[in-house]
C-alpha cells in the first residue's frame, strides 16, 4: 500500500482527474451539497492540484456554490409536502428556522465559512425560514469563497504537500483546527439558539 502511495502516483491520478476537463471538476462539488458523506476537501484540493490554483478554486467554488442553492430552492419549493416531513419536520429543523427568522442571515454567513459545519443543515433551514432567495444567495457565495478559496490553498501544490514533511503536518493541523472551530462554532451556536428561544418565550409570557 505504501508503494502505491507515492507523489508520482498522486500526480498520475491528478493528471487522470484533469482529462475529463472542467465540467467534472464542477460536477463533484455540486454533488457534495446533496451527498454530504461525500469528501469535499478531496475535490477542492483535486482540482486545485489538477487546474492551478485560481482555476481549480473557480470550479470547485462554482460548484459547490451551485449545489447548496439548489438544496436550498428544492427545499423552499417541495420542503413542507408531508412525503419529506421526515426530513425537515425535525424538532432540530424547526428550532433553528424559527432562531434563523429571528437573527437573519449573519449565522448562516459564519457557519458557511467552516469545511466541516453541516452545510446541508444549513441550506435546508434557510429553504424553510423566511430569508429572500436573493439574500441567501449573495451570502452563500461570500461564505463559500471564503471556505473553498482556504481549502484551495492549502492543497493545491500537491507535491510540495506530500514531500515536505513540515508542510504536510501543518496542512494536518490546519484541517483538524477547522473541524474543531467548525465543532466549537457549532455547538456555541446551538446554545445560542436555545438560549434566545428561551429568552423569547420568556418575553411573550410577561
Amino acid at each position: 500500500m505504501s508503494n502505491w502511495f507515492t507523489v508520482e502516483n498522486m500526480e498520475q491520478i491528478v493528471a487522470h482527474y484533469r482529462t475529463f476537463g472542467p465540467f467534472m471538476g464542477i460536477l463533484f462539488p455540486f454533488l457534495e451539497a446533496f451527498l454530504p458523506f461525500l469528501p469535499l476537501v478531496v475535490f477542492v484540493v483535486a482540482n486545485a492540484s489538477a487546474f492551478g490554483l485560481w482555476i481549480g478554486f473557480l470550479l470547485s467554488w462554482l460548484g459547490s456554490a451551485a449545489g447548496s442553492y439548489a438544496v436550498f430552492l428544492l427545499v423552499r419549493r417541495f420542503g413542507r409536502h408531508r412525503k419529506l416531513h421526515w426530513l425537515t419536520g425535525s424538532k432540530k429543523v424547526k428550532t433553528l428556522i424559527q432562531w434563523v427568522d429571528m437573527n437573519g442571515l449573519s449565522p448562516l454567513f459564519v457557519l458557511l465559512c467552516f469545511p466541516f459545519t453541516p452545510s446541508v443543515l444549513v441550506n435546508i433551514v434557510a429553504g424553510l425560514s423566511h430569508i429572500h432567495k436573493k439574500f441567501y444567495l449573495v451570502v452563500l457565495l461570500a461564505g463559500k469563497f471564503i471556505m473553498i478559496l482556504g481549502m484551495s490553498v492549502l492543497g493545491y501544490d500537491l507535491r510540495s504537500l506530500l514531500t515536505s514533511p513540515v508542510k504536510l503536518i501543518m496542512a494536518a493541523i490546519a484541517i483538524v483546527v477547522l473541524w474543531w472551530l467548525g465543532k466549537l462554532l457549532e455547538k456555541r451556536l446551538n446554545a445560542r439558539v436555545e438560549r434566545d428561544l428561551r429568552n423569547s418565550h420568556k418575553s411573550k409570557q410577561m
